[in-house]
């Protein structure tokens, strides 16, 4: 046959192949407000960046009339492209063609990719679209899962990996996700679930819809299984965009330094933390006041809304912030914010991102609820990851730190390599109030007014312990500053230790409180 007729017939397969489920499939996918597969993939990626491998795949499934079907591709599209002209590794499962479920070799293109993105140490994006296990493929299907969870865990800590919801993700492959590193979600698209509403209804007589049991919300908000949530699918990717702007490629490299900016003139440092230390204020506002451009990526934004994480630059390098929000519960710790801090510190730490803590809170939340959830074991999170946290630290203490607080928060103690305190400060074991109840707590009630004492009680603990001093006289603070000069001690911080080295005693690995 003439090589134009062959280039013909290749053409024509292409088309076909790519076709996935048909044109009645491809019907049903958009009018769920979803794209397909190739268009998703097109539309993530820089311009005609995209290659795709392994187009024609199919399955080898033989029982249950698995023979006679022909399912192109085998389900999941992959191949490698380029995000702002850097490339990155990328799978997305097609729902069009058996419901995008997962068998052998459907599962193979996947551990394929995932192996290219290891090896070329580059970001590997995956797009999940799947009703789940192909049941006519049996431990076939549970065998492609478990490759997958290997290749998760193998990647992990060495080129990000991240995951997108965009539409079912039900069963065993909900925990490839829950591996990875961020995981995307939007709303009315997005469903992830280990038992679907069917079987709560046969087992438990529950009725519950699949949004309630595994939406985007849920996730976003209750379980913090994602971490970040959009409203469609084009604002999903730009946020992904926008995450991989500010992360490096790899555990081998530094994030890509920008043009450094200032902050915006509307952020005035000086005017954001009120005088009266109970009055709550917005931490990401002192954020925006000292990254550049006041540009600030929340990441976890709706969980766990008393710590604030995510990533900004400072003086054009990407910095990890770390925040209690005084706006929720006061900033305290807690089961959930201990958890999102401190996978988000080690994230940084693995992919040499330094680490800026902003620090007001009274300490970790009280009460049977939060012993009985194991706040001791998950409140001990956040210190394991500071204490082995290895890239350069600094923390700023603007108002409370009081108790195990202080020291959770990136303290001296835990090996901070720069300590900063604002005048606002208190550094104490507990808030004035309560120590002064406790201390003078005779004085107090042998007084002809108990109340009156209570408050000259209350003032002379301010003033001699619930200031930066007494810890700065102590070394624990390096320096007492002026909310104004932060930008400029911080910049002038991860100056100083970009060159840190540091090596602890010789091990496998440590054993965190998981």
């Amino acid at each position: 046959m003439p090589l134009k007729k062959k280039i013909q017939e290749l053409k024509k397969k292409r088309e076909e192949v790519q076709m996935g489920g048909g044109e009645k499939a491809i019907e049903k996918q958009l009018s769920m407000g979803k794209l397909t597969a190739r268009e998703r993939i097109v539309s993530l990626l820089d311009r005609d960046s995209f290659h795709e491998y392994d187009l024609f795949v199919e399955h080898e499934a033989r029982d249950f009339n698995m023979d006679k079907k022909v399912l192109h591709g085998d389900g999941v599209v992959i191949g490698t492209g380029t995000i702002n002209d850097e490339p990155i590794a990328i799978f997305a499962q097609d729902f069009t063609v058996a419901g995008g479920s997962l068998g052998l070799m459907h599962a193979r293109k996947i551990t394929k990719i995932m192996d290219h993105a290891l090896k070329m140490r580059m970001p590997l994006i995956g797009i999940n679209d799947s009703g789940g296990a192909r049941i006519q493929e049996g431990v076939n299907s549970l065998a492609g899962y478990g490759e997958i969870f290997f290749r998760n865990t193998l990647s992990s800590g060495v080129i990000p990996q991240i995951s997108v919801i965009l539409g079912p993700c039900a069963g065993g492959a909900v925990y490839s996700p829950a591996l990875t590193d961020f995981v995307f979600v939007v709303e009315n698209i997005s469903k992830m679930f280990i038992t679907g509403p069917e079987v709560i209804k046969t087992v438990l007589g529950e009725e519950i819809s699949m949004e309630d049991l595994g939406g985007a919300r849920v996730h976003s908000e209750i379980t913090g299984n994602a971490h970040f949530f959009a409203v469609s699918e084009k604002e999903c990717f730009e946020q992904i965009e926008k995450l991989l702007s500010f992360i490096p490629w790899n555990n081998n490299m530094k994030a890509p330094k920008k043009e450094p900016k200032l902050p915006k003139a509307k952020y005035n440092i000086d005017n954001i933390v009120p005088g009266d230390a109970k009055q709550p204020y917005d931490i990401r506002d002192v954020v925006k006041a000292i990254v550049d451009d006041s540009d600030f990526l929340e990441v976890q934004e709706l969980w766990a809304q008393n710590m604030v994480i995510g990533f900004g630059r400072i003086n054009g390098e990407t910095c990890g912030f770390v925040c209690n929000q005084p706006l929720v519960l006061a900033g305290v710790l807690d089961v959930d914010s201990s958890d999102k801090a401190a996978r988000f510190i080690r994230y940084c730490d693995a992919f040499n991102i330094p680490i800026i803590t902003l620090v007001d809170l009274p300490g970790y939340l009280p009460g049977i609820d939060q012993e009985h959830a194991g706040v001791i074991r998950h409140g001990a999170k956040i210190l394991y990851a500071y204490s082995e946290a290895t890239v350069p630290k600094a923390t700023v203490i603007v108002r409370k730190a009081y108790g195990g607080g202080y020291i959770a928060m990136s303290s001296r103690h835990l090996r901070s390599d720069f300590v900063f305190a604002w005048p606002t400060a208190e550094i104490a074991v507990m808030g004035p109030e309560g120590a002064a109840n406790i201390i003078f707590r005779k004085e107090i009630m042998s007084a002809e007014d108990p109340e009156e004492m209570r408050k000259q009680k209350v003032a002379e603990y301010k003033e001699k312990f619930a200031n930066p001093y007494v810890a700065a006289a102590r070394g624990y603070v390096d320096s007492v500053i002026e909310p104004v000069e932060t930008r400029k001690l911080l910049i002038h911080a991860i100056e100083v230790a970009k060159n840190k080295s540091i090596s602890g005693p010789k091990k496998k690995h440590g054993v965190p409180p998981f």
